[in-house]
Protein backbone atom coordinates (compact mmCIF):
# COMPACT_ATOMS: atom_id res chain seq x y z
CA UNK A 1 0.00 0.00 0.00
CA UNK A 2 1.58 3.20 -0.92
CA UNK A 3 -0.40 6.68 0.57
CA UNK A 4 0.29 10.20 -0.53
CA UNK A 5 0.41 12.87 1.87
CA UNK A 6 -3.11 14.96 1.03
CA UNK A 7 -5.73 16.70 2.56
CA UNK A 8 -8.22 15.85 4.65
CA UNK A 9 -6.13 12.69 5.39
CA UNK A 10 -3.69 10.35 3.40
CA UNK A 11 -4.76 9.21 -0.32
CA UNK A 12 -4.22 5.23 -0.95
CA UNK A 13 -2.71 4.44 -4.29
CA UNK A 14 -3.97 0.99 -5.61
CA UNK A 15 -2.02 -1.43 -5.42
CA UNK A 16 -2.32 -1.84 -8.83
CA UNK A 17 -1.24 1.17 -10.36
CA UNK A 18 -2.77 0.48 -13.44
CA UNK A 19 -6.10 1.02 -11.99
CA UNK A 20 -5.04 4.68 -11.41
CA UNK A 21 -5.26 7.10 -14.28
CA UNK A 22 -4.22 10.47 -14.62
CA UNK A 23 -7.19 13.11 -16.11
CA UNK A 24 -5.84 16.24 -17.96
CA UNK A 25 -9.18 18.30 -17.93
CA UNK A 26 -8.98 20.89 -21.55
CA UNK A 27 -5.47 21.97 -21.54
CA UNK A 28 -6.25 23.69 -24.62
CA UNK A 29 -5.52 26.57 -26.73
CA UNK A 30 -9.21 28.42 -26.13
CA UNK A 31 -8.36 28.63 -22.80
CA UNK A 32 -4.50 29.01 -22.47
CA UNK A 33 -3.80 31.60 -25.41
CA UNK A 34 -4.45 35.21 -26.45
CA UNK A 35 -6.92 34.76 -29.01
CA UNK A 36 -9.17 31.98 -27.80
CA UNK A 37 -12.44 31.95 -25.83
CA UNK A 38 -10.81 32.33 -22.53
CA UNK A 39 -9.64 36.09 -23.51
CA UNK A 40 -12.36 36.66 -25.59
CA UNK A 41 -14.41 36.79 -22.29
CA UNK A 42 -11.95 38.82 -20.93
CA UNK A 43 -9.82 36.90 -18.40
CA UNK A 44 -6.00 36.84 -18.16
CA UNK A 45 -5.02 33.43 -20.18
CA UNK A 46 -1.71 33.86 -18.86
CA UNK A 47 -2.35 32.88 -15.33
CA UNK A 48 -3.12 29.40 -16.44
CA UNK A 49 0.14 28.70 -18.13
CA UNK A 50 1.75 28.51 -14.48
CA UNK A 51 0.76 25.03 -13.82
CA UNK A 52 2.58 23.96 -17.46
CA UNK A 53 5.65 22.56 -15.88
CA UNK A 54 4.21 20.62 -13.39
CA UNK A 55 1.75 19.28 -15.18
CA UNK A 56 4.09 18.29 -18.06
CA UNK A 57 6.21 16.56 -15.51
CA UNK A 58 3.52 14.97 -14.10
CA UNK A 59 2.65 13.62 -17.31
CA UNK A 60 5.88 12.72 -17.90
CA UNK A 61 5.88 10.79 -14.90
CA UNK A 62 3.08 8.56 -15.81
CA UNK A 63 4.21 8.39 -19.70
CA UNK A 64 7.50 6.67 -18.33
CA UNK A 65 5.27 4.35 -15.96
CA UNK A 66 3.17 3.31 -18.42
CA UNK A 67 -0.12 4.27 -16.09
CA UNK A 68 -3.65 5.88 -18.12
CA UNK A 69 -3.82 9.25 -19.08
CA UNK A 70 -7.12 10.82 -20.38
CA UNK A 71 -6.78 13.97 -21.81
CA UNK A 72 -10.07 15.86 -22.53
CA UNK A 73 -11.57 19.06 -24.89
CA UNK A 74 -14.47 20.66 -24.48
CA UNK A 75 -15.97 21.46 -27.96
CA UNK A 76 -18.59 21.20 -30.14
CA UNK A 77 -19.51 20.10 -33.65
CA UNK A 78 -19.15 22.74 -36.72
CA UNK A 79 -22.93 22.70 -36.98
CA UNK A 80 -23.15 23.42 -32.81
CA UNK A 81 -25.96 20.79 -33.01
CA UNK A 82 -24.47 19.39 -29.53
CA UNK A 83 -24.43 23.29 -28.18
CA UNK A 84 -27.53 24.08 -26.02
CA UNK A 85 -29.19 27.43 -26.41
CA UNK A 86 -28.86 28.60 -23.31
CA UNK A 87 -24.80 27.63 -23.98
CA UNK A 88 -24.72 29.34 -26.87
CA UNK A 89 -26.67 32.22 -25.94
CA UNK A 90 -24.82 33.00 -22.65
CA UNK A 91 -22.63 36.09 -21.63
CA UNK A 92 -22.16 38.86 -23.58
CA UNK A 93 -18.21 38.57 -24.40
CA UNK A 94 -16.61 39.74 -27.55
CA UNK A 95 -17.01 36.30 -28.74
CA UNK A 96 -19.44 33.10 -28.57
CA UNK A 97 -19.02 29.64 -29.73
CA UNK A 98 -19.05 29.06 -32.82
CA UNK A 99 -18.25 32.75 -34.06
CA UNK A 100 -14.53 33.16 -35.55
CA UNK A 101 -11.59 34.35 -33.80
CA UNK A 102 -7.42 34.68 -34.45
CA UNK A 103 -7.29 30.74 -33.67
CA UNK A 104 -10.38 29.64 -35.78
CA UNK A 105 -13.59 29.14 -34.73
CA UNK A 106 -14.35 28.92 -31.11
CA UNK A 107 -14.62 25.79 -28.89
CA UNK A 108 -15.39 23.76 -32.63
CA UNK A 109 -14.06 20.54 -33.04
CA UNK A 110 -10.56 20.20 -35.50
CA UNK A 111 -9.54 24.11 -35.18
CA UNK A 112 -6.86 25.37 -34.26
CA UNK A 113 -7.76 26.93 -30.76
CA UNK A 114 -9.49 23.59 -29.76
CA UNK A 115 -5.92 21.94 -29.86
CA UNK A 116 -4.06 20.75 -26.70
CA UNK A 117 -1.27 23.45 -26.05
CA UNK A 118 1.85 21.77 -27.58
CA UNK A 119 3.68 20.90 -24.40
CA UNK A 120 1.02 18.54 -23.03
CA UNK A 121 -0.04 17.06 -26.69
CA UNK A 122 -1.92 13.78 -26.31
CA UNK A 123 0.54 10.77 -27.69
CA UNK A 124 -0.99 7.73 -29.45
CA UNK A 125 -2.83 5.46 -27.61
CA UNK A 126 -3.69 8.14 -25.36
CA UNK A 127 -7.04 8.37 -24.44
CA UNK A 128 -8.69 11.79 -25.82
CA UNK A 129 -12.69 12.89 -24.86
CA UNK A 130 -14.61 15.45 -26.60
CA UNK A 131 -17.21 16.58 -24.20
CA UNK A 132 -19.90 19.56 -25.04
CA UNK A 133 -20.32 20.28 -21.86
CA UNK A 134 -18.15 21.15 -18.32
CA UNK A 135 -17.84 17.73 -17.14
CA UNK A 136 -15.95 15.08 -18.41
CA UNK A 137 -18.62 11.90 -18.30
CA UNK A 138 -21.81 13.91 -19.73
CA UNK A 139 -22.41 13.02 -23.35
CA UNK A 140 -18.94 11.07 -23.72
CA UNK A 141 -17.63 7.59 -23.51
CA UNK A 142 -15.60 8.26 -20.60
CA UNK A 143 -17.44 5.90 -18.23
CA UNK A 144 -17.55 2.83 -20.05
CA UNK A 145 -13.65 3.63 -20.98
CA UNK A 146 -13.03 3.71 -17.62
CA UNK A 147 -14.62 0.77 -16.63
CA UNK A 148 -13.35 -1.51 -19.37
CA UNK A 149 -10.28 -0.47 -18.33
CA UNK A 150 -10.74 -1.42 -14.44
CA UNK A 151 -10.01 2.17 -13.55
CA UNK A 152 -10.79 2.99 -10.15
CA UNK A 153 -8.64 5.98 -9.07
CA UNK A 154 -8.59 9.19 -10.85
CA UNK A 155 -6.21 12.02 -10.32
CA UNK A 156 -7.87 15.42 -11.76
CA UNK A 157 -6.08 18.36 -12.89
CA UNK A 158 -6.14 20.77 -15.40
CA UNK A 159 -8.85 24.06 -16.27
CA UNK A 160 -10.08 25.99 -15.02
CA UNK A 161 -10.30 24.74 -11.29
CA UNK A 162 -13.79 25.43 -10.23
CA UNK A 163 -15.65 24.99 -13.87
CA UNK A 164 -14.83 21.46 -15.87
CA UNK A 165 -12.31 20.18 -13.20
CA UNK A 166 -14.32 20.19 -10.48
CA UNK A 167 -17.58 19.13 -12.68
CA UNK A 168 -15.72 16.60 -13.50
CA UNK A 169 -14.43 15.30 -10.12
CA UNK A 170 -17.64 15.62 -8.78
CA UNK A 171 -18.99 13.51 -11.94
CA UNK A 172 -16.51 10.91 -10.85
CA UNK A 173 -16.90 11.18 -7.22
CA UNK A 174 -20.85 10.04 -7.63
CA UNK A 175 -20.10 7.05 -10.15
CA UNK A 176 -17.25 5.62 -7.25
CA UNK A 177 -14.06 7.16 -8.08
CA UNK A 178 -11.61 7.72 -5.89
CA UNK A 179 -10.46 10.98 -7.17
CA UNK A 180 -7.87 13.79 -5.96
CA UNK A 181 -7.61 17.07 -7.54
CA UNK A 182 -3.96 18.19 -8.01
CA UNK A 183 -3.42 21.21 -6.61
CA UNK A 184 -0.26 22.68 -8.20
CA UNK A 185 -1.87 21.44 -11.95
CA UNK A 186 -5.28 23.19 -11.65
CA UNK A 187 -5.38 26.47 -12.28
CA UNK A 188 -8.61 29.49 -12.76
CA UNK A 189 -8.62 32.93 -14.15
CA UNK A 190 -9.76 33.55 -10.43
CA UNK A 191 -7.18 32.77 -7.84
CA UNK A 192 -10.27 32.71 -5.04
CA UNK A 193 -12.26 30.51 -7.17
CA UNK A 194 -9.79 28.08 -7.28
CA UNK A 195 -8.71 28.46 -3.63
CA UNK A 196 -12.30 27.92 -2.64
CA UNK A 197 -13.21 25.16 -4.76
CA UNK A 198 -9.96 23.20 -2.80
CA UNK A 199 -11.82 23.84 0.71
CA UNK A 200 -14.95 22.56 -1.01
CA UNK A 201 -13.79 19.47 -2.42
CA UNK A 202 -12.19 18.09 0.89
CA UNK A 203 -14.66 19.11 3.58
CA UNK A 204 -16.19 17.22 5.55
CA UNK A 205 -13.74 14.56 5.28
CA UNK A 206 -13.00 14.55 1.79
CA UNK A 207 -17.18 14.76 0.75
CA UNK A 208 -15.98 14.58 -2.95
CA UNK A 209 -12.38 13.85 -2.96
CA UNK A 210 -8.32 14.62 -1.97
CA UNK A 211 -6.19 17.33 -2.69
CA UNK A 212 -2.27 17.34 -2.75
CA UNK A 213 0.39 19.15 -4.14
CA UNK A 214 2.22 17.01 -7.26
CA UNK A 215 5.09 16.43 -4.64
CA UNK A 216 3.12 14.20 -2.44
CA UNK A 217 2.33 12.22 -6.36
CA UNK A 218 5.77 11.93 -7.65
CA UNK A 219 6.84 10.56 -3.96
CA UNK A 220 3.84 8.39 -3.45
CA UNK A 221 4.50 7.49 -6.96
CA UNK A 222 7.99 6.47 -6.55
CA UNK A 223 7.14 4.41 -3.40
CA UNK A 224 4.83 2.15 -5.31
CA UNK A 225 7.26 1.45 -8.12
CA UNK A 226 9.54 0.76 -5.63
CA UNK A 227 7.83 -1.78 -3.69
CA UNK A 228 5.84 -3.68 -6.95
CA UNK A 229 9.60 -4.01 -8.34
CA UNK A 230 10.67 -5.43 -4.69
CA UNK A 231 7.58 -7.74 -4.97
CA UNK A 232 8.63 -9.03 -8.63
CA UNK A 233 10.16 -12.86 -8.36
CA UNK A 234 13.43 -13.20 -10.31
CA UNK A 235 13.55 -16.10 -13.11
CA UNK A 236 15.05 -19.17 -12.19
Amino acid sequence: MSLAAARPYEYELPQDLSKLALVIIDMQRDFMEPGGFGDALGNDVLRLQAIVPTLKQLLDTFRAMGLPIVHTLECHQADLSDCPPSKLNRGKGALKIGDSGPMGRILVAGEAGNGIIPELAPLPGEIVIMKPGKGAFYGTPLGSILLEKGITHLLITGVTTEVCVQTTMREANDRGYECLMVEDCTESYFPEFKQATLEMVRAQGGIVGWTAPAASIFQALAAASKSQMSGVTAPV
